[in-house]
């Protein structure tokens, strides 16, 4: 097994398949966003079609054992596994602040308990639920939840390790045995994953890591037809790659796809409030799907709101993700900051108006927390997901008019309602089209709940038993009443 020193921790920087490190012919590098030219921080393996073919091999062969497991033997090796997660806080996120440059305090704070809190939700959530069990047409029908097989588990760059175990948790609580390909620009949280599963017990096959370049391994896992489940975050352009795939094979598939989600903010809310939560839209680069990146303000109070927005924005710090006095880390890759700086190139040369921001920081991959006012509706940094510090305004004179706005693009993940009204936040909450609406708050939420999105933001949902049903194949057992003694 191939290793990397990763900030004083050692990472595994090979493939995970059926409980052996197996490494490959090629690598690809991965760099820390917060010293990006002082080279790569490991060289990790490439995968390949063999390498997919033998990761899928290996999670069919180990689902004959854990797919037999009751989901109290499952439950107890996923506690076990957030256990370790744990006592290995500090060490998952050092690893994570220098691959990805997510805030170091936010890690040991937050993200890496929610990893754990993850596999706990869905170890006591598949022992609790109850088969459905009644008697109709003199018959007695009982609803079996029956593992699934081989799922391919693919996750995103942004927040890597909280977002692998939201997805790979219900999978395993299932029954399932998994295939995950993290991605590339942040793969080494992932291998700290793979080295506990071994710890905590898992059979062999039951969780499988694979690296790798998306195009190359992970088009091979989707088409691989011993797979019975995928799961994506990413881009809706992969996911209509990986959905033909999908289809192909006839296999259930959930995307979540990203948003381009309002903040709403009407006249009697708490303007200091909302201010402030629409200034830390740009808390990790503006990197989160669930981001309220178009701020939608009642007309009367824009000039107030822009008044304390600024004031906000301001006392923001913009630094190394390490240093815990950081409130804007770094963006992931030179690649994608790129981008966004091509958003704003083009919205200027368009004729919108930035109204802060708006330029690359010289001697690091951080970019300006830039805020643009559009000429209309139609701009495309209105219309088209960023995913970096960029956030646009407009106003509005009435609650139709705010929700014609909100329910404008080709999204609908997630939207921020700001009102002191009940009356309005339900009639508000209940028009917009979307996954999920905060009112007041952001990012609070009970995860058994429904989590996904509309229109191109995704299909399916996970989160409680919505993603437990997914990952299974449901039987129903019907025996005629009396016909079979007691």
């Amino acid at each position: 097994m191939r290793t990397a020193d990763v900030g004083g921790v050692n990472v595994p920087v090979d493939h995970l398949i059926g409980g052996r490190w197996i490494g490959s012919d090629q690598t690809f590098p991965t760099n820390s966003p917060l010293d990006w030219d002082h080279g790569p921080l490991a060289d990790v393996a490439r995968g390949d079609q063999a390498t997919a073919d033998a990761a899928v091999g290996a999670a069919a062969e180990g689902f004959e054992t854990w797919g037999r497991f009751t989901p109290a033997e499952r439950a107890e090796v996923l506690h076990r596994l957030a256990d370790l997660i744990e006592a290995n806080t500090d060490e998952i996120a050092m690893v994570e602040s220098l691959d990805m440059a997510f805030l170091l305090a936010s890690m040991r704070a937050r993200l890496v308990a929610r990893g754990a809190l993850n596999f706990r939700l869905y170890a006591d959530l598949v022992v609790e639920h109850a088969e459905r069990d009644w008697d109709a047409k003199n018959m007695r029908n009982v609803v079996q939840r029956m593992p699934a097989g081989p799922a391919v588990v693919i996750t995103p760059w942004n927040a890597p390790f909280m977002l692998s175990t939201w997805k790979l948790a219900p999978a395993l609580a299932a029954g399932n045995t998994v295939i995950h390909k993290p991605a590339e620009w942040s793969p080494l949280s992932a291998a700290l994953l793979a080295e506990l599963t071994i710890e905590a017990g898992f059979p062999d096959g039951a969780y499988n890591l694979v690296q790798g370049i998306g195009e190359e391994v992970g088009a091979a896992l989707v088409a691989d037809d011993r797979v019975r489940r995928i799961t994506f975050t990413g881009s809706p352009v992969t996911a209509r790659h990986i959905g033909r795939a999908a289809a192909e094979n006839i296999v259930p598939f959930t995307a979540e796809l990203g948003g381009k989600g309002p903040l709403m903010v009407f006249a009697d809310s708490d303007l200091d409030a909302a201010a402030h939560r629409a200034a830390w839209q740009f808390d990790d680069s503006g990197q989160v799907c669930l981001a309220g990146t178009r701020l939608l303000v009642e007309a009367s109070v824009r000039d107030e709101f822009l008044e304390r927005f600024n004031a906000h924005a301001d006392a923001m710090v913009m630094g190394d993700s390490r240093d815990e006095a950081t409130d804007i880390a770094p963006m992931v890759h030179p690649e994608h900051r790129a981008a966004v700086d091509g958003f704003v190139t083009r919205a200027r040369e368009a004729g919108d108006t930035i109204l802060r921001g708006g330029h690359l920081v010289e001697g690091s991959l951080h970019y300006e927390p830039t805020l643009i006012e559009p000429l209309s509706n139609d701009s495309e940094v209105v219309q088209s997901e960023i995913f970096g510090p960029v956030l646009t305004i407009q106003t509005f004179s009435d609650e139709a008019e705010a929700i014609e706005l909100a329910n404008s693009t080709a999204y609908g993940l997630s939207a921020i309602v700001y009102t002191t009204s009940a009356e309005r936040a339900e009639r508000v909450g209940r028009a917009l089209r979307c996954g999920l609406v905060w009112v007041n708050t952001f990012l609070v939420r009970d995860l058994t709940a429904p989590f996904g999105g509309c229109g191109i933001s995704g299909i399916g949902r996970e989160g409680g038993d919505h993603a437990l049903e997914f990952h299974s194949d449901l039987k129903t057992l019907m025996i005629l009443n009396d016909s079979v003694p007691n």
